[in-house]
């Protein structure tokens, strides 16, 4: 187990420092944000000056290797726009996201996983089509046009919900279920499936013989097994969903990191889209590294595959 560990903890440090790399490269490409920060009638020669001072007169592979050392220090580097430390300002929009993001994906495991089981031991009834109409329109489309749909009906015509802010129960709930739908028809189809297979196999049949009940053969037998692999595509759903934010924040107006980062791109401020993707690389391998540990501790042959 420590082995594994150790392996799974060596993984999620390269990936972590290969995004780092990608974004520090990608971000620089954009363009010279001393244009931004210089007012109009500066000449040349102060934009030179400042770009002496910032560091970015040096070499790309220079400026990478103080990144890196920054950020062991925590050092995130300063905001242009803020002219404050780049991670308190994400750390700041990190909470609305976060609360979005855990209520959609808790929202999705509710529906999805006891959905998807009611299908799986329901094949061809009612149940099982209405799961797989739910499956198919959740993955119809993406969550920005939800949003949009959703604001339509229930804020415009209905008027049940407001059409976006921060701070009430009422502003989660449209931006929760535009996100929370997609990755619920994902769980739902793949602990179908994964129900399915395990109700097929040798060892529940035999259950049946021996005439254990179906509540028991379903629930304790069957659901323990068929969850393995919807642990870890919950896990990957959290990334997919943090992702999918940008565009629902957008849409609703919400504070989180995905407006922060888009408002930033288009100001040129790279230290905070670089504190805000290292962040959440850190956040989302943490948490998948969190989850193969608990995989690993259910299923033993992970260990020495």
């Amino acid at each position: 187990m420590l082995n594994y560990l150790l392996r799974r903890l060596g993984q999620s440090a390269v990936t972590v420092l290969l995004v780092t790399l990608i974004i520090f490269v990608i971000i620089r490409l954009i363009g010279d944000p001393t244009h931004l920060m210089l007012p109009p009638e500066a000449t040349e020669a102060d934009r030179q000056l400042l770009r002496v001072q910032m560091g970015l007169d040096r070499p790309i592979v220079v400026q990478y290797g103080m990144y890196l050392l920054d950020l062991l220090r925590a050092d995130l580097g300063v905001s242009y726009r803020f002219s404050r430390a780049a991670l308190g300002v994400v750390i700041e929009a990190l909470g609305p996201t976060l609360i979005l993001t855990t209520s959609a994906l808790l929202l999705a495991v509710v529906i999805g996983i006891p959905l998807g089981v009611l299908s799986a031991v329901r094949r061809d009834g009612p149940v099982d089509q209405f799961a797989k109409i739910f499956a198919v329109m959740g993955q119809a489309a993406p969550p920005f046009l939800f949003s949009l749909l959703y604001i339509k009906l229930f804020s415009i015509h209905l008027g049940w919900f407001p059409t976006g802010g921060y701070g009430r129960v009422s502003n989660l709930i449209l931006p929760m279920l535009a996100l929370g739908w997609y990755s619920a028809a994902g769980i739902m189809r793949l602990t179908r499936s994964s129900m399915i297979e395990v109700l097929d196999s040798e060892y529940i049949k035999l259950a049946r013989i021996k005439g254990v009940p179906q509540r028991a053969i379903v629930y304790r037998h069957a659901l323990r097994n068929a969850l393995l692999p919807v642990i870890t595509f919950t896990a990957l759903q959290f990334g997919i969903l943090m992702g999918g934010a940008v565009s629902v924040e957008f849409v609703f107006a919400w504070p989180g990191v995905g407006r922060l980062m888009l408002d930033s791109i288009s100001n040129l401020d790279y230290t905070v889209v670089q504190a805000a993707v290292t962040i959440g690389a850190l956040l989302f391998t943490t948490i998948n590294l969190i989850v193969d540990v608990i995989y690993a501790m259910i299923d033993p042959r992970i260990r020495y595959a």
